[in-house]
């Protein structure tokens, strides 16, 4: 009998430890994400595209289950929706492969706003708004364009920017990037200029592919045509509270000095890059693979960043 006990006790002691490893595994759960939803919710979500693999799959299911507990409004999406080299006609194979049999679960069902990557720009651009009339969820009316949320009396303004075109580095390779250099970009930028002025929502925040700020080993004339051409606009409008982009593969948080704008780098959705290293103005950085999930009421703007396994690894918080 006690060596029965014993061995009863020692499996009860393993039961235990497996299910603290399986909490560890899956990170936090339904009633810790239920805590994080406000007024008005949506996820952050960009370069995906790899038919599936990698982590594209589970992280496309690990979104569809946290929607069943936050109440998102729509899944915004800042370019490299497809890899590698874009999609050919809105009849490509790789919009089913990437994006619909991927992000199948019926919570993401709703509003999907995107825009052009550097990825896109390699293959037919026109395809990708086109896609538009052919997908209910998929709503990209314009290369650039603006939406606004709306829940609770909390306003949320979404300035979704076409980056690839301000880059010269795209626009000089028209045999790579076809589409780049035949957008007006000083257009879009007085847009942008326009837009921003005229915003009075509680909250105003600004996406796009590319980064203003970023550790990455690739070139720095992205990020210096960018700080060029994006940041003065930014910073010239007091109400712009964070500017997101994807591009690099990791997360990252950078304030620089003296400004009142978050600067993010959304991870990637598929395929992470692990090394990434703090840069001048570095709140924090992360090589892991995942998404962001924001949240707003009235006093608070909350950028919380996931990873795979659906722990908040960090969180943003802009303040009034």
């Amino acid at each position: 009998n006690n060596y029965i006990h014993k061995k009863m006790k020692r499996i009860s002691t393993l039961v235990i430890i497996l299910a603290a490893a399986v909490m560890t595994v899956f990170g936090q759960t339904p009633a810790d994400w239920a805590k994080l939803e406000k007024s008005v919710n949506f996820y952050v979500a960009n370069d995906l595209g790899r038919n599936g693999y990698y982590d594209q799959k589970p992280i496309a299911e690990l979104m569809g289950r946290m929607a069943e507990t936050v109440g998102i409004e729509c899944v915004a999406a800042p370019g490299d929706v497809h890899h590698f080299e874009g999609v050919r006609s809105t009849q490509d194979p790789l919009w089913m492969t990437n994006y619909e049999l991927i992000y199948s679960h019926p919570e993401l069902m709703l509003d999907w706003f995107p825009t052009c990557g550097n990825h896109e720009y390699r293959g037919n651009t026109q395809a990708v708004l086109d896609y538009s009339g052919v997908s209910a969820r998929w709503n990209m009316p314009a290369k650039y364009y603006t939406k606004v949320l709306e829940d609770d009396g909390v306003t949320v303004r979404l300035v979704f920017i076409d980056t690839t075109p301000l880059i010269d580095k795209y626009r000089k390779d028209t045999e790579k990037y076809p589409d780049a250099g035949k957008e007006d970009m000083d257009k879009q930028l007085a847009w942008l200029d326009q837009t921003l002025a005229q915003a009075n929502e509680d909250w105003v925040i600004v996406l796009g592919h590319h980064p203003v700020y970023a550790y990455t080993d690739k070139s720095d004339k992205e990020r210096a045509d960018m700080q060029k051409r994006l940041n003065p606009i930014l910073l010239k409008h007091k109400n712009v509270a964070m500017y997101i982009c994807g591009h690099i593969h990791n997360f990252q948080h950078i304030r620089k000095p003296g400004t009142d704008i978050d600067y993010v780098v959304n991870t990637s959705g598929s395929l992470s890059r692990e090394n990434v290293q703090p840069v001048d103005g570095t709140q924090f950085c992360s090589g892991v693979s995942g998404f962001s999930l924001v949240c707003a009421d009235k006093q608070t703007l909350s950028l919380h960043l996931i990873d795979k396994d659906g722990k908040v690894v960090y969180t943003v918080n802009h303040t009034k």
